[in-house]
């Protein structure tokens, strides 16, 4: 069964950059289109990203295109989030998910297993 964990949240100021990296073990990653996902306290989860099993497609959620990059590395088992411009709005629990099946879509029904999250807090 595959497994994920988050790393590199944190508190940031408006404007600032984190990098997010979620390190997969179980499994080989190479098999799973991976999503990036996050929520906010009263709100659903909602899809921020995803790529597809090799890298060479993503997808984002319109409010992080141009901000946020998704990229992956087969060989160490990791996908990364790189958030720059970071907005209040961004604060959120983000979680990272794996998807048996070939998807491109942020659609939380579609991904199989999940990490514990990790908080990404925005303020001045």
């Amino acid at each position: 069964q595959l497994q994920l964990v988050e790393s590199g949240g944190g508190l940031v100021q408006p404007g600032g950059s984190l990098r997010l990296s979620c390190a997969a073990s179980g499994f080989n990653l190479e098999y799973y289109a991976i999503g990036w996902f996050r929520q906010a306290p009263g709100k659903e989860r909602e899809g921020v990203s995803c790529i597809g099993r090799s890298g060479g497609n993503t997808n984002y959620a319109d409010s992080v295109k141009g901000r946020f990059t998704i990229s992956r590395d087969n060989a160490k088992s990791t996908v990364y989030l790189q958030m720059n411009s970071l907005k209040p709005e961004d604060t959120a629990v983000y979680y990272c998910a794996g998807a048996r099946i070939t998807t491109m879509r942020l659609t939380v029904s579609e991904y199989d297993y999940w990490g514990q999250g990790t908080q990404v807090t925005v303020s001045s």
